[in-house]
């Protein structure tokens, strides 16, 4: 029997270890790109100088970010360590890219009104979820019904970044959008049933724990996708999350609409989550719990948004 191609290895390497379908497409492009970059050797043929040498084309030539080239350096890492079998030694003589220091755009608690209030639907209702609770925007877009706990007032955040859960507050502003918003999926969720559909991807080995699981109301996603699709890993038809490419559309057309110069996205809207709870004399290390920081130094950058005008200094023109 021929031995599987390599870059169906790569896959059933990242599959086992269960990572996310953005992290298999992520490494598999960073991977076809070195390989290409040396003339389609293998990598097998190859090792520590080749992978220096692409890396320092990346940061040299290509300019990429900082952790743009990370990235490729973290697939490459990945692809001799549990394909080819072989660690890669201390990689000496690379270039890094430059990683620029910068404040993050933060919108006034004025124009976040201002802007989600001319959404519609429910990229308005993510925008507000985000804004409200500080989570990511795939976090948000990941949340399960189940999550979502209007008891007690907050929301789960299951594998946050760097695998980690977290809670986070629900706003009570959102609780009945929320809740009309759950009994509209519950209604699409029991049409999908009725046609022998209805099942939801789950992460790592539960479906086949839980065989009936997939089906059940409490897996299902907040916000599901208007439309069903194959699922690339396991070609079953299933209703995912919507794309994050929508909301992302939604809030630069909302922002044009209110005549907004900043930029826009769904992470600035979480950095004025973090910035305006300091406004209100939250302390920091609450402010990191919430935003699932692993670091405060990583919070800290939002005391310096607040800094104005230098150290929070007054202008003397501003004291005459």
């Amino acid at each position: 029997m021929a031995s599987p191609r390599l870059m169906d290895q790569v896959r059933d390497a990242i599959r086992s270890r269960h990572y996310s379908l953005r992290t298999e497409e992520t490494y598999v492009h960073w991977i076809r790109r070195f390989i290409f970059f040396h003339n389609r050797r293998h990598p097998a043929e190859m090792g520590e100088a080749e992978v220096t040498a692409f890396l320092n084309y990346l940061a040299v030539e290509q300019h990429v970010a900082a952790s743009t080239q990370n990235q490729a350096l973290a697939a490459l890492l990945f692809l001799y360590k549990n394909v080819i079998k072989r660690d890669l030694s201390w990689i000496d003589g690379v270039v890094r890219a430059k990683r620029p220091i910068r404040l993050p755009v933060v919108l006034t608690k004025d124009e976040v009104r201002s802007v989600l209030g001319a959404m519609q639907g429910t990229n308005k209702l993510v925008a507000w979820l985000i804004y409200g609770t500080g989570m990511r925007l795939r976090e948000a877009l990941c949340l399960r019904v189940q999550d979502v706990d209007f008891a007690y007032g907050r929301i789960t955040v299951r594998s946050g970044k760097g695998a980690k859960d977290r809670v986070t507050v629900l706003p009570g502003r959102l609780v009945e959008p929320l809740k009309r918003h759950l009994e509209r999926v519950k209604r699409q969720h029991d049409r999908d049933l009725a046609l022998g559909l209805g099942s939801v991807y789950l992460p790592h080995a539960l479906a086949r724990k839980y065989p009936n699981a997939e089906r059940e109301w409490k897996w299902q996603y907040v916000f599901p996708s208007g439309r069903i699709s194959v699922d690339p890993q396991s070609g079953i038809r299933r209703r995912h999350h919507i794309d994050e490419g929508n909301l992302s559309r939604a809030l630069r057309q909302a922002a044009r609409k209110v005549g907004l110069e900043k930029r826009i996205s769904a992470h600035v809207l979480r950095h004025s989550f973090a910035t305006h709870l300091l406004e209100n004399g939250y302390d920091i290390r609450t402010i990191q719990e919430l935003l699932g920081h692993s670091d405060v130094k990583t919070t800290m950058i939002y005391t310096h948004v607040l800094n104005r005008g230098g150290r929070g200094v007054v202008s003397p023109l501003d004291s005459n």
